[in-house]
Formats: structure tokens, C-alpha cells, sequence
């Protein structure tokens, strides 16, 4: 496993005792990021070469495709974000296999491969995740009170140049209209001002998600974590001019609202908190959803193990989690 020094990471890789090589803090802006791509395939080939792996497994990794190609050695691919165009065409030539979701919108020739679920049931489904109540207390709060989630991004990612979400305006008054109905956090990847820092989320990372299924609400610009919610069962408001077709089927199914930064958001946000029984409801909602959806580990364990055998037993595994 290689890890960039990004957010937190390494924190959690360490939490986990899960043995890894970090490649160092990555670059903002696409000059920077041009140039850190020969960095980290440098680093990457210096490791394989001693390595020397039979295949490379990556989340849309241009540096392990490249590594990939020039080694001769398979590479398969994850990604489920369409707009990051320039993450697809970094790695996509370099790719034997590119598994998405079904819901993705865009078709990526041969090498593409559906299935029927979300990478974020991988580690999240009931069958993998066991929420603990224990951050409640560290937050001082009571088992039934009700909190609200708002998640801010750093907006540094190159598929995020010439979009927004959330203004600091508009955060002012999403917080002043929902305070009375919740307490309030707020995560943020970028630095909080001063007016905010009441209401920063000071917790371990590893908690994140214990956080978020027991949450009232979530709101963020963030399409992960408003995912996460949509696996969990959490009410969920996802506020950015980008989306995805992940999101987009899961706001037909119910499972979270994708919104503009604007009053009506706010309008929902308040709906949803002062209605006692929509958790109740949204749980219910996504339990339902998620026994049409396969089990995306095992998917991927069963392919990753079939891949060195011939096409006809790939393609038999493809169409039994379609």
C-alpha cells in the first residue's frame, strides 16, 4: 500500500496498523499536481522494482497505471466521480479494468465493468460497520439529542477548479435558522474563521462515521460523506454545483436531497429537523434500497482472484453482480 500524506490518511492507516509507504504531501493547482506526477511515478516504479507485484489495485491512480503499463502489469482501476475528467484520461489508457457503479454516466469503452451497488457499502453496509454510540459522550450529548452535521471542503481537487458550494454568507444563515432546532458542528478540510470555531467538530477521525449515523442531519459540500450518509441512513443535504451519478440515483431512491446553496436548502434543512419521525423514515428508506444492491467486497475480492484466470469466468462473475 502507498498513501499520499493527504487530510488524515496516514492518521487512520496507523490507527489500523495497516503497514504502508507514504509518497509525501501531494500539490494544489494543476502546474503543481503536472509536476508531483513524475515525483510520485518515480517513487512508485523505485518500490515496485523491488516489490515487484503481480498486479496494481487503485482508486483512479494515474501514478499506479502508468506504473502499471510501463511494468506490463495489470491494473484495475475504481472510480465513481464522472466529472473528474482529468483523472479519467490520466489513468484510463494505462487501465485494464475500470469498475464503477452502475449508476455511472459515462461509458469508458471495453475496459469498463459495472456493478449494482456503491464503493461506499464496502465499509459501511451492516455486515462491516457497527456503530458505536461512544463519541455521544465525548461530544456532551444525549443519546436523543438531536445535532446536525456541516461539512466544508478545501475545494483543491483539480475537478473542483470553477465550481462552489457553500459561501460563508449563506453558512451564517444556515447556522443562525437551524440552531434553534439542533446543535450544530461543523468539519472542515480548510481552516474555520474565527466566528465559526464554536461550532468546529473536535473529535477522532475514526469516529467520523459514528458521527454521521447518529447525526439528525447532515449538510456538506462534500459527495462522500453525503454518500455515507445515503448508505447509513442518515438525512442527508448534499449543497455543490457538482454532482455525480451516484448521487443523483440516490436522490431518486430518497436516500439524500442535492441542493444549490440558496433558501430552499435551508427550508429543507429545517423540514427535516423538525419532523421527529424522519430518521425513522430514512433508515427504513435505505435498508429497503440497499437489499437490491450487491455486496460490493465481495464483488471485488471474487474479481481481483478470477482476473489471472481466462475471460469466460470474469465474464460470468461480471454478469452474476450486474
Amino acid at each position: 500500500i502507498t498513501a499520499r500524506e493527504k487530510d488524515v490518511t496516514h492518521l487512520l492507516l496507523d490507527n489500523y496498523k495497516i503497514p504502508y509507504i507514504s509518497r509525501g504531501k501531494g500539490r494544489n493547482g494543476l502546474i503543481g499536481k503536472f509536476f508531483y506526477l513524475f515525483k510520485a511515478n518515480y517513487q512508485l516504479y523505485k518500490l515496485s522494482k523491488n516489490f515487484k507485484p503481480d498486479m496494481f489495485i487503485s482508486f483512479a491512480s494515474p501514478y499506479a497505471g502508468h506504473v502499471a503499463f510501463f511494468l506490463r502489469k495489470p491494473h484495475i482501476s475504481f472510480t465513481d466521480t464522472e466529472h473528474a475528467k482529468l483523472g479519467i484520461i490520466s489513468f484510463l489508457p494505462f487501465t485494464t479494468k475500470v469498475l464503477t457503479p452502475k449508476v455511472f454516466k459515462i461509458g469508458l469503452g471495453e475496459k469498463h465493468i459495472k456493478f449494482n451497488g456503491y464503493m461506499e457499502q464496502c465499509y459501511l453496509q451492516k455486515k462491516y460497520f457497527s456503530p458505536s454510540n461512544r463519541v455521544l459522550k465525548q461530544l456532551k450529548l444525549q443519546p436523543d439529542e438531536k445535532y446536525v452535521i456541516i461539512r466544508l471542503v478545501s475545494w483543491d481537487a483539480s475537478h473542483d477548479i470553477g465550481h462552489s458550494g457553500i459561501s460563508r454568507t449563506i453558512l451564517e444563515k444556515l447556522i443562525n435558522e437551524i440552531k434553534t432546532y439542533s446543535k450544530i458542528f461543523i468539519s472542515s478540510e480548510s481552516e474555520l474563521p474565527q466566528r465559526f470555531q464554536k461550532y468546529k467538530l473536535q473529535i477522532d477521525p475514526i469516529e467520523i462515521h459514528n458521527v454521521l449515523y447518529f447525526s439528525s442531519l447532515f449538510i456538506g459540500e462534500g459527495a462522500t460523506m453525503a454518500s455515507e450518509c445515503a448508505i447509513l441512513g442518515t438525512p442527508s443535504i448534499y449543497v455543490n454545483s457538482l454532482t455525480a451519478g451516484t448521487l443523483e440515483a440516490q436522490e431518486r431512491d430518497g436516500l439524500l436531497n442535492i441542493f444549490q446553496p440558496n433558501n430552499e436548502m435551508i427550508d429543507k434543512a429545517i423540514d427535516i429537523l423538525k419532523d421527529n419521525g424522519s430518521k425513522i423514515e430514512q433508515r427504513k428508506r435505505c435498508n429497503k434500497i440497499l437489499k437490491s444492491k450487491i455486496d460490493v467486497n465481495l464483488f471485488i475480492e471474487q474479481f481481483v482472484l478470477e482476473y489471472a484466470k481466462n475471460s469466460n469466468s470474469q465474464k460470468s462473475l461480471v454478469s452474476k453482480y450486474f
